[in-house]
């Protein structure tokens, strides 16, 4: 019997050893571990951003149409400064269009997609329905209103004259209509050609597939002006600062618009978004960025002699 009550006595020490030791590794007892809240908060602090953004695109999109992310074709020349171009240093598309553009498609939801088009033809290209719109810097004038709908305008353009430095026979236009020596180079198929028209006749105008073969013509002497919109023409001084100069008075004050198909749906969504833009400070922004003097990139970045 003693010796049964031994064996018990061991086994219950036993347990109890085994009891502690199992309370030891445990950690403490009836206290809980603590939690690592690290992610939780890192989590927490970016659902609250996201809502916050969320919160302020459905604000700034309240009650603007929602396009339900359409995608919508817009033609671009890729060679207008500062409108639409090649950047020089990375190579990828940029400009005031494209920037103007993609913040209109987030506010009323669509997805801009880009065609590079040559400006020769393209206004009869979005009047034939081949682009939803384009995005040139393209003058609103009656005549392209017969065949095109436009946006509201989004900013006026001066057309001023561009010659050489040396140039002391050209103050203005009418030196140039005094003379009938002198011959005005311009771009054709532009509101810059028509203007010239309503000066001179047809044999005194030289019209030009691009802007840059004009400015080079006048830079070699083949031409004694050009007539221009005078944010494009600053982007032609560059590094020809010191042999071209813009000269005279405007002879013209226009209004750009973007343009579409006749009857497109796309013109009060635009036009909206476009009032927005105007409202929120988005184009006074847009518009310091590229027509300011920060801006430096030239036709000679894009166009470089080889």
């Amino acid at each position: 019997m003693q010796i049964m009550k031994m064996q018990r006595l061991i086994w219950l020490i036993g347990l109890i050893l085994l009891a502690l030791t199992v309370v030891a590794c445990g950690g403490g007892g009836d206290e809980p571990a603590a939690e690592d809240t690290t992610s939780d908060t890192a989590a927490e602090t970016t659902s609250e951003d996201e809502a916050m953004e969320e919160e302020t695109m459905d604000e700034e999109t309240s009650g603007l149409p929602d396009l339900e992310g359409r995608e919508v074709t817009i033609a671009v020349e890729n060679a207008y400064l500062p409108f639409n171009y090649i950047d020089p240093t990375t190579g990828e598309p940029a400009g005031w269009d494209y920037d103007v553009w993609n913040e209109i498609c987030r506010l009323i939801n669509c997805t801009p997609v880009y065609v590079e088009a040559g400006w020769e033809g393209m206004i009869q290209a979005v009047a034939d329905g081949q682009y939803d719109a384009a995005a040139d810097g393209i003058t609103i004038t009656e005549d392209r209103a017969e065949i095109v709908d436009f946006s509201i305008g989004y900013i006026n353009i001066e057309q001023r004259l561009l010659v050489r430095k040396d140039e002391d026979r050209i103050e203005s236009i009418d030196d140039i209509v005094n003379n009938d020596e002198l011959v005005l180079g311009t771009q054709t198929g532009t509101t810059n050609y028509e203007t010239a028209l309503q000066y001179l006749p047809e044999d005194r105008i030289q019209a030009f597939e691009q802007f840059p073969f004009a400015v080079q013509a006048l830079i070699a002497g083949d031409i004694d002006a050009v007539i221009i919109d005078e944010i494009a023409g600053q982007g032609y001084l560059g590094e020809n600062a010191d042999v071209l100069e813009l000269v005279g008075p405007s002879m013209s004050s226009d209004q750009l618009g973007f343009i579409y198909p006749k009857g497109s749906d796309l013109v009060e969504p635009v036009n909206a978004a476009l009032g927005e833009l105007a409202q929120n400070g988005f184009l006074q922004e847009v518009n310091l960025q590229y027509f300011g003097p920060n801006f430096t990139i030239t036709y000679d970045d894009l166009f470089p002699e080889e």
